[in-house]
Order: structure tokens, then sequence, then C-alpha cells
């Protein structure tokens, strides 16, 4: 049996797989802000909030946690104008990657919270700082640095999760994949360069994010081979 493989037609649509790209990766960048802001937020609500704000986070951790990420971004698209909230299809894709990768940054974080030394917050109670201050300063950088190879992993999950969002007609990468497939009937060769281009993009990605944590959010770490 012999296979003809012909890359040529679907590399000649580079135009529809680049701004396929483009799309995941804004999608990503700005699920990683705001779903890393709602991690911290619901982590700092489940290990310092009040009982009922602790009940709310928990019972959000446990509801996205705990249902498929394509159901989420059907109940935001299909869903919620039966409320009377429409939405284009880029934003809703947007929400639900938020709200999904928000849950699952709760509990990341969480643990590196939970993993501060009791007498580092004491110290910083020494000092008078209030409790806003300790937890931005003492307790949040060291938490985020010993849990920051895992938030970048989930991240990269979110991003490849985002490829059901061309179901909704976000134009992200798998979105092209299929209207190129569509067009010229190679499918296999269009989701094998779909598949090299997610490789691509999730190793720029991870190699992004591990050089951004350490300068950006919880502070370059010191290098024992100088002895800073």
């Amino acid at each position: 049996m012999r296979i003809d493989l012909d890359f040529a037609a679907v590399l000649g649509q580079w135009p529809l797989l680049a701004k396929g790209a483009a799309v995941t990766l804004l999608l990503t960048a700005i699920a990683a802000v705001l779903g890393l802001a709602v991690g911290v937020a619901c982590a700092w609500a489940r290990t310092r909030g009040p009982l009922w704000l602790k009940w709310l986070a928990a019972s959000y951790v446990e509801l996205v946690r705990n249902t498929p990420f394509i159901v989420q971004l059907y109940f935001v698209f299909f869903g919620l104008p039966a409320l009377g909230v429409r939405l284009t299809p880029d934003l809703a894709s947007v929400i639900a990657m938020v709200v999904n990768l928000g849950a699952y940054a709760a509990e990341i974080v969480r643990a590196g919270i939970e993993a501060t030394p009791r007498g580092q917050i004491e110290a910083a109670e020494s000092l008078a700082l209030n409790a806003r201050q300790t937890f931005t300063r003492v307790v949040l950088p060291p938490a985020l640095a010993k849990v920051w190879p895992a938030t970048v992993s989930q991240i990269i999950i979110v991003m490849l999760g985002s490829a059901v969002c061309g179901q909704i007609s976000t134009e992200e990468l798998s979105y092209a994949a299929n209207l190129i497939q569509s067009r010229n009937f190679r499918a296999f060769e269009a989701f094998i360069v779909a598949t090299a281009l997610y490789l691509l993009l999730a190793m720029a990605v991870r190699r992004a994010l591990n050089w951004a944590g350490p300068r950006w959010l919880f502070g370059r770490r010191p290098d024992p081979r100088n002895g800073s």
C-alpha cells in the first residue's frame, strides 16, 4: 500500500497556519496572566480568607477541576446567551481558559503557600508588616518560586487544550488545520503540521515562562556558583 504525502499543499497555506498559531499564543498569554491572578486570589482565599470565602473558592475549584474543559467552553459560549450574555468566540474562549486555569493554578499556588515556614511569617509580623504586605512580599514570592515549574506545565496544558476552541469558530491553530484539510483533503498532512507547530509552541512558551518567572514574579534566585 502506497501513501502519497503532499505537505506542500498544507505549507502553501502558511498564512492560515501563522494566524492560527498567533491566535493560540494570544489566547494563552491572556489566559496565563488573568488565570494566574485568579489562582493567586483563590489560593489566598483558601489559606487566609474568612470561612465563607474559603467555601466559595473551594466550590469553584472543585467544580472546574471535575468537569471537562469543552463543557465549560460550551457553557460560556452557548449557555450564557440564555441569560442574555452574548460573547464572541474569542472572548468566550478567553473566559473559559481563564476560568479553567484559575482553578488549577489555585491549588498549585496553595501548595506553595502552605509550604512557607511559619517562622518566616512571624519574622515579617515582627517587622510590623501588615497582612497584605506579609502575603505579597514574604509569602507569595517564595511560594511561586517553589511551584513555578508546575504552574508553567499547567499553562502549557491549557494552551494545548485551546485546540477545542476551534469548535466554536475561534480561529486558533487547530481551526486553521481543519480549514486547510477541508479545502485540499490533506487531513493527515494538515494535522501532522499542526502537531509539529503545537510542539514548537509548547517548547517556546515553556522556555519563555521559565525565563520570565524569576525575573518578573518572584525575583532572581541566588547562584551558588558565584556565592550570590
